[in-house]
């Protein structure tokens, strides 16, 4: 079923989320419909608070962007290619390495607003998979930089966060629009009361 994604404004973008356990109610369809709203959306990530829930749960898949690049020498400078789809629950960093980078950022809930933003080159993080196995992954180049941007999502961040001052002052007007509803989008969203 395909949910409506939270828009910019609205207070559960900026909840730190909380864990679960594997009673959850509803946890298998929820995760299926993420998977089917974040396709349908055309996203790559798609973090529980963007479909209205305060949990630790997102799913990415980086493949996708690896499959959109025209050409093998493109690929040829990411590490991290073919990508990886993944369904990561309690998340929690264990580490950031490597170099900052720039890269252009979207976002579901912030439509038709991309910014370059930085990030590290690494991230370790401590999460549990669909079947609750805990595991401990290092992840890299552009999927470092899709775990980390849904990974601020269950901690109450947004990309625009990392913008100067002066970058968001210049959204402003574009950021209240969304809020207001006032974006026109091929998937359903939900605006702040």
């Amino acid at each position: 079923m395909l949910l409506p994604i939270v828009a910019y404004g609205d207070t559960i973008l900026r909840t730190v989320c909380k864990d679960i356990d594997p009673d959850y109610p509803g946890l298998t369809e929820l995760i299926q419909d993420m998977w089917e709203t974040m396709y349908y959306s055309n996203g790559v990530g798609l973090a529980a608070p963007q479909v209205n829930r305060g949990i630790r749960l997102f799913v990415i898949d980086s493949t996708q962007i690896f499959k959109n690049l025209e050409d093998d020498d493109e690929k040829a400078d990411y590490p991290d290619k073919p990508g990886i789809k993944e369904v990561f629950i309690n998340a929690h960093l264990k580490e950031l390495d490597g170099g900052e980078w720039s890269y252009n950022e979207g976002c579901l809930s912030i439509p038709k607003i991309r910014e370059d933003i930085l990030r590290n080159e690494l991230v370790t993080l401590e999460y549990l998979d669909e079947a609750f196995q805990p595991i401990t992954q290092t992840f890299s180049g552009v999927t470092a930089r899709v775990v980390l941007h849904e990974y601020d999502h269950i901690e109450g961040k947004l990309f625009i966060d990392y913008l100067k001052p002066l970058k968001r002052k210049l959204l402003k007007g574009k950021l209240e629009d969304i809020s207001k509803g006032k974006v026109s989008v091929d998937y359903k969203m939900t605006f702040p009361k």
